[in-house]
């Protein structure tokens, strides 16, 4: 039972299916950072489900999409498909990953560490804030674009399991910026030897759709994870919420960008 709540916690936090009303979600959450991947695998199956919903949903209506749009009928089916895709694994995390991405651009550019951090935290959208986030999903987009169907499904779940090992692989390395959530899972993952797991379950997951070639994404997720500490420590002093949101839209966006260029077959 008690991995049962442990699970449903990790759910409720990371996405926004109300699986519990206990309010001490966060704190299981992170202190149980590590099963971050698993997560990921069923968000990005979730995602893959709902993109081949989506395929299905247009292949119904080809014959009347090829009467309106003609020899434009693929690129309108796999635009749309993969739009409509990206905006569902938004909308099912709560957008707070987003969110995070947006405050480390409006960070950028400030002098002083006071203005980094009351620029991340006001209720303000900068440009620089603007440009980074609608930069990193439109690389997202295109990843999912690029991709062949028959890789998709796949390719989704690894990118989320390979975003989800980077943000722990963040705070492994970190330490806390300042007070808040974000300081919670740093300090209780800082050092912690059970962050070793969350690689074994990373591939776990992810051999049985790449094989050793999986072993690339726990690279990246590792390498992510230790530059968006040396930049959050450059930025905000250290390690934050708003880093760890970052991180795992970024990641994903290189994940899919690396499939689909063919890097790993």
């Amino acid at each position: 039972m008690k991995a049962l709540k442990i699970f449903k916690d990790l759910v409720a936090f990371l996405t926004i299916i109300p699986l519990t009303k206990d309010e001490s979600f966060a704190e299981t959450s992170a202190r149980y950072m590590f099963l971050f991947p698993v997560v990921g695998g069923v968000i990005g199956l979730f995602t893959a489900v709902y993109f081949q919903l989506c395929i299905a949903l247009f292949s119904l209506i080809s014959p009347i999409l090829k009467t309106l749009l003609g020899s434009l009928e693929g690129l309108f089916v796999k635009v749309f498909s993969s739009g409509a895709t990206l905006s569902f694994l938004l909308v099912l995390t709560g957008l707070q990953h987003f969110d995070g991405l947006v405050d480390l651009g409006n960070a950028f550019g400030f002098k002083s560490l006071e203005e980094r951090r009351f620029a991340a935290h006001a209720w303000i959208v900068t440009y620089k804030g603007a440009f980074l986030a609608v930069l990193v999903e439109f690389l997202a987009f295109m990843g999912i674009f690029l991709l062949d169907v028959e890789v998709v499904f796949r390719a989704l779940i690894c990118a989320e399991v390979s975003a989800k090992l980077a943000m722990v692989s963040l705070t492994l390395v970190g330490k806390p910026a300042y007070g808040g959530l974000g300081a919670l899972f740093v300090q209780l993952n800082r050092g912690n030897k059970l962050v070793a797991l969350s690689y074994i379950i990373s591939f776990l997951i992810l051999f049985p759709l790449f094989g050793f070639s999986c072993l690339l994404f726990l690279l990246v997720s590792f390498l992510a994870g230790f530059f968006m500490e040396k930049l959050s420590e450059r930025v905000f002093g250290g390690a934050s919420g708003d880093t760890l949101g970052a991180t795992n839209e970024i990641v994903r966006a290189i994940c899919l960008l690396l499939i689909a260029s063919g890097v790993v077959p």
